[in-house]
């Protein structure tokens, strides 16, 4: 994974990371993670911990990588120059390279002249004489890799046999002027040093891999690799008006996902349908019946859309499928950072959660709707939504609100069938209303809104005295 200079990972390279945990995991295998931050400009300590944090968070655990280490460490290319190095060095000697000495203008003032349609550089430099490389002198050179002649065919994990005629593919640059790596050598070369046997990667990577391969070969000859890895290429995910979801998508954004409330299984489960499928009538399933089931070659090649309401309806599926105790365990961060409980909890209001989430565990879709439903409990004043009054505390509601007030004042025990039996003989039975209408302007009177947990059980938490007084502030 490379840092992202915005901090935040994208969802596809969530999608990508998971079908590699779950191809490892299905066959045994190790899932190794690795950091591909040599473009510093780019990268920063911030966003590699954004990227270990949410890794974590999503439940990937590595097998190789960052914080846990391994044999073929660093796992950072940023701490692997020397290698990079000492690859140059080897190919060279071997006559793979050669130094470059064009300008981007030189190059496409060339293509222009020639009417050439072939895009990339045009081997200007490729079989220089000592005296022409001599009248370069001074000037800024890159090493680039001498493609192979002929055609380069590989069988694609998703995709099937794949060929590229290396005509069309140009000599590409292993390092900058300055003698900086390129991505185009590390991940070969890491890739090789590593022993890594499969690759799962975005289409988009897909035009790279001839010139990989290409190096891979050259890299045994040279000592460094045992072989070239297998390569499976994930199809693009899209977003509005079927383009790919670009990291400056709202969308795309990984953290956003987390901070609205999903779930990791949830968010991981919608994820896995982006190119794959369990089963052809069934969307939701765990990761370890994922890993059970993962077959790469069941991956679709075509582009996958990416739907928010079927990612938020896969993760309402999940919450169903949590314990009581469990969301109320990993709803807490969003209780506290709205205000709706302590931090630390009280014990009041330990109680009073442990009392209340069952109105709610089968009503919300995500872990932010939680303080949504229950803040009215925990308050001392209701925050009222004003659609909601406009819509229901019309003087017709507000006569509703005035019987329900004298319907409980004098009511002897306060529980949920006794406040439902008085509320429904005053209402209902006296006044001829219909639930809808009866019960709409209690519940917006008491806690704010016209989507709450039910009304009679919540009165009974709420207890009878902050009842009446949020019936009294409703009439004034």
């Amino acid at each position: 994974m490379a840092p992202s200079p915005t901090g935040s990972p994208h969802v596809g390279m969530a999608r990508t990371a998971l079908y590699n945990w779950a191809f490892a995991r299905h066959h045994g295998g190790t899932f190794v993670f690795r950091i591909e931050d040599t473009d510093r400009e780019r990268s920063t300590d911030e966003s590699l911990a954004s990227i270990i944090e949410v890794m974590h968070w999503l439940g990937l655990e590595w097998d190789e990588g960052p914080e846990v280490g391994g044999e073929y460490g660093p796992y950072l290319q940023s701490e692997r120059g020397h290698l990079y190095l000492d690859a140059l060095q080897r190919l060279r000697e071997a006559g793979y390279t050669y130094d470059c000495y064009c300008t981007n203008d030189e190059v496409e003032a060339r293509r222009k002249a020639s009417g050439s349609k072939v895009m990339g550089y045009d081997g200007f430099c490729r079989e220089l004489t000592d005296e022409q490389v001599n009248a370069f002198a001074g000037r800024p050179s890159v090493v680039r890799f001498r493609m192979p002649e002929g055609e380069i065919t590989w069988d694609d994990l998703v995709r099937g046999d794949i060929t590229f005629q290396t005509e069309f593919v140009p000599d590409y640059a292993l390092a900058r002027a300055n003698g900086e790596p390129l991505y185009t050598l590390v991940n070969p070369v890491d890739d090789a040093l590593m022993d890594i046997t499969h690759v799962l990667r975005g289409e988009d990577l897909l035009s790279s891999t001839p010139r990989q391969i290409a190096l891979y070969d050259a890299l045994r000859e040279v000592g460094i690799a045992k072989g070239t890895p297998r390569f499976g290429h994930l199809p693009y995910v899209m977003g509005e008006g079927n383009k790919k979801l670009s990291k400056r998508d709202p969308g795309a954004n990984l953290i956003g996902y987390r901070e609205d409330g999903f779930l990791p299984e949830g968010l991981l489960n919608y994820l896995a349908l982006l190119g794959w499928a369990i089963a052809p009538d069934r969307d939701v399933f765990t990761l370890a019946e994922m890993v059970e089931k993962f077959d790469i070659a069941d991956v679709n090649p075509n582009p996958a859309r990416f739907d928010l309401k079927k990612a938020e309806a896969i993760n309402a599926s999940h919450m169903r499928l949590l314990p009581i105790d469990e969301i109320t365990h990993r709803s807490l961060p969003y209780l506290k950072a709205a205000g709706v409980v302590s931090d630390p909890v009280s014990d009041a209001d330990a109680r009073l959660l442990e009392l209340a989430m069952p109105l709610v565990a089968e009503r919300v879709n995500k872990l932010t709707e939680v303080p949504e439903m229950l803040g009215f409990l925990f308050a001392d004043e209701v925050a009222y939504d004003p659609a909601d009054v406009a819509a229901v505390l019309d003087e017709a509601g507000r006569a509703v609100v005035a019987a329900s007030r004298e319907a409980l004042a004098g009511l002897g025990p306060w529980s949920t069938a006794a406040i439902e039996e008085a509320l429904r003989a005053k209402l209902v039975d006296e006044l001829g209303l219909k639930p809808r209408h009866a019960f709409g302007p209690v519940r917006v009177a008491v806690t704010g809104r016209r989507v709450s947990p039910p009304l009679f059980e919540s009165l009974e938490l709420l207890g009878r005295d902050a009842t009446l007084r949020r019936l009294d502030a409703a009439l004034a």
